[in-house]
């Protein structure tokens, strides 16, 4: 990773970052046609997270805001830095805190299902019309089943 990025953590009840989070929400939704949030809904949950960004020369690169029990709410690139290792960085950041991992993804989405896969998450289930637009969705675990932490440092050594 470059050394011009530099990590923050925003703590629960913060705004820092809320609006580029959301701005790089939505380049991602009009891309890939993924992340489809209500922006009401966005900050609220943005705001009662934890959330780990990577910052590079002022501008937001990558967050995961994470719920109390590991749930990550939201995990987002920007896709002109994808294949950096931001994303592992992120959820690598996430382990430090917790022992088990858990998130939904879209059935859908193609690239966020390999990049979980490749982290060692498991689907555990499947669940329909669990987005607001009807789309289908996986529940994801990363645990203590499967050393999360032992696991996750060899990725980001890889």
């Amino acid at each position: 990773m470059s050394v011009n990025i530099d990590s923050r953590v925003v703590a629960p009840g913060s705004d820092d970052f809320v609006d580029d989070a959301w701005e790089l929400k939505e380049e991602i939704r009009r891309e890939e046609g993924v992340l489809k949030q209500r922006y009401d809904f966005f900050t609220d949950a943005y705001r009662r997270s934890k959330v780990h960004c990577y910052v590079r020369d002022g501008e937001l690169i990558g967050f995961a805001a994470v719920r109390r029990d590991g749930y990550i709410l939201f995990l987002a690139v920007a896709p002109r830095y994808r294949s950096e290792g931001i994303g592992k960085r992120l959820v690598a950041r996430v382990a430090d805190d917790h022992e088990t991992i858990t998130c939904h993804a879209r059935t859908s989405n193609e690239n966020a299902l390999q990049f979980y896969e490749h982290l060692g998450f498991e689907i555990k289930r499947r669940i329909d019309d669990y987005y607001e637009d009807g789309g289908d969705a996986y529940y994801l675990k990363l645990g203590s089943d499967v050393g999360i932490t032992d696991k996750i440092s060899d990725l980001i050594r890889r």
